[in-house]
């Protein structure tokens, strides 16, 4: 039986610590940038501007929270600095600048990276599954999952409506990078779907492909870990390897090679090891769900070095409320590339795409760090009780909007460089305004400065 349902986007709003730290190993935009001046304030309306846009297009848009950085808690707990808070900041400085900024990542930003989710239509138990993202690939990235975990279960409390699992073991061979590698196909989003995971590396056999240059960050023992945990049938389920020679060029997750929603699945030329055996299986298992579709973007089209730079794929495909057609959102990179704005204009002009429209946003501070509109989301399918059953303040509409856009004023700087770091000053505004935002989005007490156990 088919429920109503709807695909909600839930945006990571930017925090006040905004930065360019360049820790991101495999990410090229993230490197390239590093130790330039940030604009957090600019930073945030950016994205609170777009999921304005989505609200104002009919869709459901959430928010979350971001995260408290610097993280005294890891200087603290990990790296064993002792005193006041202000003593902790200046003894890890001093010790090593990078550990202090190793803890002040603006990456939680990114919430496409923040779990995997599977819609009640699809689980065991009926229920929407969370697991949050261990992201153990990068240091900066792995102390995210607990304070992650605290806000989607705040986000989506109701136990008869919503399951949440830890975190997978933070280890190599179960390196998890959440929904960045994972995507799912359906036809009514209340209804069975197929849910596609794709991984990096085997952590467990040895001998298998795998990329030289940069790390494979997601492993199948992780994915199908998970696939396993939130209850999912092998019969709706692809998994699926992502090309290494994509990975050593830049192309760290698979969210920057492919993007997939209802039916269709957009991807890149030789996106995954052994794309046509990949497809026909998710068309096998899409056989009466919903007609597959894929379209492929031919390396003669657009050279994969204007795909990285442009984050053509790190789109948001959405499905338009009232006609059901596909439409783009994109980064102004994408259209300040020659051949990627000529080859998406060419696209939707010819008519028998199921892409309609495309529409460009200005994410230029999360782009030079490596994130475009697809980073910026995680994807939650809910049906009309379970959206309901969501905190209604985490979600977009004209009151939070102009109250979000209020607060990210009165708290945000507009230029944020390194050094501003070991200033004492800056953890306490940073504190300030995440106790007055869990207020205004009613999560109560998530940070650990708020003294959460």
């Amino acid at each position: 039986m088919t429920r109503y349902a709807i695909e909600a986007n839930f945006d990571g709003l930017v925090g006040p610590t905004h930065n360019y730290a360049g820790l991101s190993f495999g990410n090229v935009a993230s490197t390239s940038n590093a130790s330039t001046h940030s604009d957090p304030k600019s930073a945030a309306l950016q994205g609170l501007t777009k999921m304005k846009a989505l609200h104002d297009m009919g869709f459901v848009q959430g928010v979350l929270p971001p995260h408290e950085r610097p993280h005294v808690k890891t200087l603290r707990d990990v790296f064993g600095f002792t005193g006041s808070d202000g003593d902790v900041l200046a003894s890890a400085w001093k010790t090593n600048p990078n550990l202090v900024l190793a803890t002040s990542s603006a990456s939680p930003m990114w919430t496409a990276n923040a779990a995997t989710v599977s819609p009640s239509g699809d689980t065991g138990d009926g229920k929407v599954h969370f697991t949050p993202a261990n992201l153990c690939a990068m240091f900066h990235r792995s102390i995210e999952h607990s304070v992650t975990g605290r806000a989607l279960a705040a986000t989506f409390a109701d136990a008869n409506h919503f399951t949440h699992h830890a975190a997978l073991p933070g280890t190599d061979h179960m390196g998890d990078e959440g929904a960045a590698n994972h995507t799912r196909f359906c036809g009514d989003y209340g209804a069975r779907g197929v849910e596609f995971f794709v991984y990096g590396r085997h952590a467990f056999e040895a001998g298998k492909t795998r990329p030289g240059r940069y790390p494979a960050r997601q492993t199948y023992e992780a994915s199908s870990a998970i696939a396993r945990h939130h209850g999912l049938s092998d019969n709706s389920v692809v998994y699926a390897q992502q090309n290494p020679d994509l990975i050593d060029a830049g192309v760290f997750h698979n969210d920057v090679i492919s993007v997939g929603n209802g039916n269709v699945l957009f991807h890149y030329e030789d996106a995954f090891v052994d794309t046509p055996a990949v497809l026909d299986d998710i068309k096998r298992k899409m056989a009466g769900i919903a007609d597959f579709t894929h379209i492929e973007v031919p390396k003669s089209a657009i050279p994969l070095s204007d795909v990285v730079k442009s984050y053509l794929f790190n789109s948001q495909l959405l499905r338009l409320p009232e006609n059901g057609q596909m439409m783009l959102i994109l980064p102004t990179e994408a259209k300040e590339t020659i051949s990627v704005r000529d080859y998406l204009y060419d696209l939707i002009g010819k008519g028998k795409t199921p892409i309609k429209q495309i529409k460009f946003f200005d994410l230029r501070q999360s782009m030079r760090n490596g994130g475009g509109p697809a980073c910026l989301r995680l994807r939650v399918a809910l049906t009309e009780a379970e959206l309901a059953a969501t905190n209604q303040h985490s979600l977009i509409n004209d009151q939070r909007f102009t109250e979000l856009t209020a607060w990210v004023e009165k708290h945000y700087r507009d230029r944020l460089s390194a050094e501003d770091f070991r200033d004492p000053l800056l953890l306490f505004e940073v504190r300030t305004a995440l106790d007055e935002l869990t207020q205004l989005l009613d999560l109560g007490p998530i940070y650990d400065f708020q003294h959460v156990n």
